[in-house]
């Protein structure tokens, strides 16, 4: 019995650099992560491939512009371990939001995720801006609204 079909594993050489601009003002934090992270993973081309890197670039304004639902904006914490004994660090988000407008979506984004190298490697291909203004204009990055329910 021969096989006159193969299966098409795409390589990151076959891949092209697509970029995708999204505004994130009023948008919902969890929401918009989903939707950043199914576009990173390339789940939208019909060439998807778990184990590649779809070469996807996601260029994010307005991220100071973000909405939690809800009272989670003063009750959210983050937090970091200095890996010292009594290294342990809380922020609230709304601090957060002020002191690093792009850290809360990088942090949702990176959940939503696979958990392994590939995670980092789609990690890079994601730019947060706090404002409206990026320095990517040259990629000529595809602007997308992201519609949320």
């Amino acid at each position: 019995m021969s096989l006159k079909h193969k299966t098409f594993q795409p390589r990151k050489e076959d891949m092209a650099q697509k970029w995708y601009e999204v505004d994130a003002n009023g948008k919902t934090v969890g929401r918009l992560a989903a939707a950043i992270a199914q576009r990173l993973r390339g789940k939208h081309l019909p060439s998807f491939a778990p184990h590649a890197d779809p070469q996807v670039h996601v260029v994010v304004t307005n991220a100071s512009g973000l909405v939690f639902t809800g009272d989670k904006m003063k009750t959210k914490s983050y937090f970091s371990h200095s890996q010292y004994p009594g290294g342990l660090k809380e922020i609230k988000a709304d601090k957060l939001q002020i002191k690093k407008p792009g850290e809360i979506l990088r942090h949702a984004v990176k959940g939503m995720l696979p958990h392994n190298r590939l995670s980092a490697e789609l990690m890079k291909n994601l730019r947060i801006f706090g404002g409206p203004i990026h320095n990517h204009q040259g990629q000529m990055p595809e602007k997308i609204e992201i519609k949320l329910k």
